[in-house]
């Protein structure tokens, strides 16, 4: 779709050609829109801030935030459903942690990013 109040010059189709280009897919952008989707939750970016301290037992997490096991539990499967923490059973005993350091970045960088605003 063209823009004709933008006028056609050489320079806005240059722009428009690198943007498209630089772009992601339509697939990536709606797992982008999934992922986001997934940080956008109180309780789960509570729990995700927990684990960026400490790799934490399901009962670990719900005394941390005052939560019930079952309410952590049930988060947790969203979060792993979106490759946001992993676990490791020891025992009988499952131990969650960040999925990544990537994780560990996009927290980083909305704590700064609000540190910076407010």
């Amino acid at each position: 779709m063209v823009n004709t109040a933008c006028g056609s010059s050489t320079q806005h189709q240059e722009n428009v050609r690198k943007v498209r280009e630089s772009m992601l897919s339509e697939r990536e952008f709606l797992f982008m829109a999934e992922l986001f989707k997934a940080l956008g939750d109180y309780t789960r970016i509570r729990i995700l801030s927990a684990l960026a301290i400490n790799e934490l037992c399901v009962c670990a997490l719900a005394e941390v935030l005052d939560m019930s096991q079952s309410a952590i539990s049930h988060q947790l499967r969203l979060l792993r459903a979106a490759k946001l923490v992993r676990y490791r059973k020891e025992g009988k005993n499952v131990y969650y942690s960040l999925d990544d350091d990537h994780v560990r970045n996009l927290l980083a960088q909305g704590s700064d990013h609000i540190h910076e605003i407010g």
